[in-house]
């Protein structure tokens, strides 16, 4: 079984422009009434990359591109409300649902795992390049809102 760098790391490199640093990665799940699936959340200096992705890690579909002038708002929902920052906030939690709305009135609902890379969470959250991509993907919010 691959870990999740490995799955990843690929499939957010395809989604950069050309000249376009990642910033991080992290993987979310998203669901409607009666399906759900995985997105990567690709994060660079000028906007978030979200790519629906299959089982095998391959995309599905075409990505949503949002840019700070596409956000209407971002919260953390569930979170303990004592953070000063998102980033702060999602990292506070173990487990956490950012809620993202956009400015054509679109609503993104992202649960994710915190790993901190290091105990009995590492594997089931992702490990390090989840918890580097949650940093990344709440500082880039805290910028830009």
């Amino acid at each position: 079984m691959a870990d999740l760098e490995s799955e990843l790391t690929p499939v957010a490199e395809s989604l950069l422009e050309p000249g376009e640093e990642l910033r991080g990665a992290c993987v979310a799940s998203q669901q409607s009434t009666f399906r759900g699936w995985m997105v990567a959340i690709v994060v660079t200096d000028d906007r978030l990359v979200l790519q629906k992705l299959t089982r095998k890690f391959e995309p599905d579909g075409e990505p949503t591109v949002l840019t700070p002038e596409r956000i209407r708002d971002a919260k953390l929902v569930g979170g303990s409300g004592m953070s000063a920052s998102i980033e702060a906030a999602m990292m506070d939690e173990i487990a956490s649902m950012l809620v993202i709305r956009t400015t054509d009135g679109e609503k993104l609902k992202l649960r994710m795992m915190n790993a901190d890379g290091s105990g009995l969470l590492r594997w089931a959250g992702g490990g390090e390049i989840q918890r580097q991509g949650v940093i990344a993907l709440g500082e880039w919010l805290d910028r830009s809102g």
